[in-house]
């Protein structure tokens, strides 16, 4: 698969994104191996359904994935994560010595622990006012999901956002860029792009978010306070990298689902009905969508070890350090 170099344009709006924020107030451990028990006090993470674990399952909308073949590779089947597997935050938190975490809209029916943090992440969710609103409906109760995300929600632009998480204890953060769009089953099987390669239109809209999102990484590492570090995750790199050398990372389906309906496998997504394939870790996407429980290894890795170019400035275990 050939993805092509983006040329800039003005960036209307993006679709879906995979934007997801991991927090942590304060450090603990080094960076030695084999990692000790906790690097980090706690994780936090916002997103969409790349790393939700679970909280659609308790909102009336059309995104969920609480049925097989979803988790059909995960240790007591489906859960809710959009994946046949662990998503990219199962991995990372495992590298850092943390526990699974819960999701938080499970928190309310259960006496889940929250004291190593949360996941909030929700599928559909997005950055733009009409992100998801014909997959989800909150209802007049779901107002406490968002509860704790109040003085965010407030806050004027991310230096805002910053200070207001800052004042909860936050130091830590690492902001995943969106991955090359274009490249996705179900843009695939739109039949828009030539065979074997991607859809540069969307990539260069992609491209486009990402820049500016490291530009301000820089922006907020500028005047660095009581050890609060930003860190841009080059996702759209790293998968960029393995599309373009699959055989190096053991896939060999680089341009379908392994579970999904039509074209690509990518025109409807995984439902009940559908077999998934057999060799699982041989394909880079689960579904339409999402990226197989293969695939989210490699990339939790690259952003916890990687180099500058897959995590910059620094990468998650450098960060544990200061």
């Amino acid at each position: 698969m050939v993805i092509t170099k983006p040329c800039m344009a003005v960036l209307l709006e993006v679709i879906s994104i995979s934007l997801s924020i991991f927090c942590s107030n304060g450090v603990m451990g080094s960076s030695s191996s084999p990692p000790p028990p906790s690097q980090f006090p706690a994780m936090f993470v916002f997103g969409d359904s790349l790393v939700d674990v679970g909280n659609n399952n308790y909102l009336d909308s059309l995104a969920k994935s609480n049925y097989l073949p979803y988790g059909i590779d995960f240790d007591g089947g489906p859960t809710g994560r959009f994946c046949n597997g662990k998503t990219i935050i199962d991995f990372l938190g495992e590298l850092l010595g943390l526990p699974p975490l819960p999701a938080f809209a499970a928190t309310f029916s259960t006496a889940g622990d929250i004291l190593s943090g949360v996941n909030y992440a929700s599928a559909a969710a997005g950055i733009l006012e009409d992100s998801g609103k014909n997959l989800v409906y909150f209802k007049p109760a779901g107002a406490e999901f968002f509860e704790h995300l109040e003085p965010v929600e407030e806050a004027d632009g991310w230096q805002g956002i910053e200070a207001a998480l800052h004042r909860l204890g936050l130091r830590k953060f690492l902001l995943a860029g969106v991955g090359p769009l274009g490249c996705i089953p179900n843009q695939l099987a739109t039949g828009l792009a030539p065979p074997g390669e991607c859809l540069t239109f969307v990539n260069e809209m992609v491209q486009v978010f990402n820049m500016q999102l490291k530009s301000l990484v820089d922006q907020l590492n500028t005047n660095p306070t009581d050890h609060t570090v930003f860190v841009y995750g080059n996702t759209y790199g790293a998968f960029t990298q393995i599309l373009n050398n699959p055989d190096s990372y053991g896939f060999v389906a680089t341009d379908r689902g392994c579970c999904g309906v039509g074209k690509n496998r990518g025109l409807i997504t995984c439902l009940p009905i559908v077999t998934p394939c057999s060799n699982r870790d041989e394909y880079i996407f689960w579904d339409a969508y999402h990226p197989t429980q293969a695939f989210n290894k490699i990339v939790a890795q690259k952003a916890y070890a990687g180099q500058p170019s897959d995590c910059y400035p620094i990468n998650v275990q450098q960060m544990a350090e200061i």
